[in-house]
């Protein structure tokens, strides 16, 4: 089968699966900046999504989706130094027009990974996790504005997580427009018209994750409590 066995498969697989998983940061960003408005309508969305079937289902399909699309990230780079063999180790020029991220794909992933995981462990192991198993934990499994309070009151927590804000937007503001190229986008107007709604797309929702980590580090009192002022 074409979408497995060839290059431009597995391609096809890594925008199909990178651009569904940006559409649910959208709404995950969404989502956050509620918080910085107000502390229970937050948490009455993280009761609704809760450990109900229909958010296995979709924490199960996303789970699936990262693991599709970090496995053929790994799988394409792998195939790409293979193909190079020892070209890879000569001292040659920058290509020109090459973005830095393009070139460093690899590292971003891999700082997206660990800052993943990190994430997974702060929120859901701490919410969804502990709801389907019954575990004891500092705050209800719903309260996910406790759990944002105490993640970025530690200030080293916040920096690690704009790191990994950073990693996430250079990855996605070359990933959308690649991602967008390999599924047929080429012509040069509405290819460079889909690259600039890109880059203004991913970087109003990396905005709204920065926000939410700069608004409880810094004023951890006030975020979340707008409605009642």
């Amino acid at each position: 089968m074409w979408l497995i066995n060839s290059s431009i498969g597995k391609k096809v697989i890594m925008s199909v699966t990178g651009l569904a998983l940006f559409l649910f940061l959208t709404f995950h960003a969404c989502m956050n900046v509620v918080a910085l408005i107000s502390g229970e309508a937050y948490n009455l969305i993280c009761e609704f999504l809760g450990a109900n079937w229909y958010a296995l289902v979709g924490t199960a399909a996303l789970a699936a989706l990262a693991v599709v699309h970090i496995l053929y990230a790994f799988l394409l780079t792998y195939q790409n130094r293979k193909a190079r063999g020892n070209n890879r180790y000569a001292v040659t020029a920058k290509p020109e027009k090459v973005e830095w991220a393009s070139q460093n794909m690899l590292v971003l992933g891999i700082i997206i990974v660990c800052g993943l995981l990190l994430h997974l462990y702060n929120f859901w192991f701490n919410m969804m996790f502990a709801e389907i198993t019954g575990m004891a934990v500092p705050y209800s499994p719903s309260d996910g504005y406790a759990y944002i309070q105490q993640t970025f009151s530690n200030p080293i927590i916040a920096v690690i997580y704009l790191i990994w804000l950073a990693a996430l937007w250079f990855h996605l503001s070359h990933g959308f427009w690649s991602g967008i190229q390999t599924l047929g986008v080429n012509g040069k107007v509405w290819f460079n018209r889909w690259k600039i709604i890109g880059i203004i797309w991913v970087t109003v929702v990396i905005a709204m994750f920065v926000a939410v980590v700069l608004g409880f580090a810094l004023f951890p009192d006030c975020a979340g409590n707008c409605c009642s002022l």
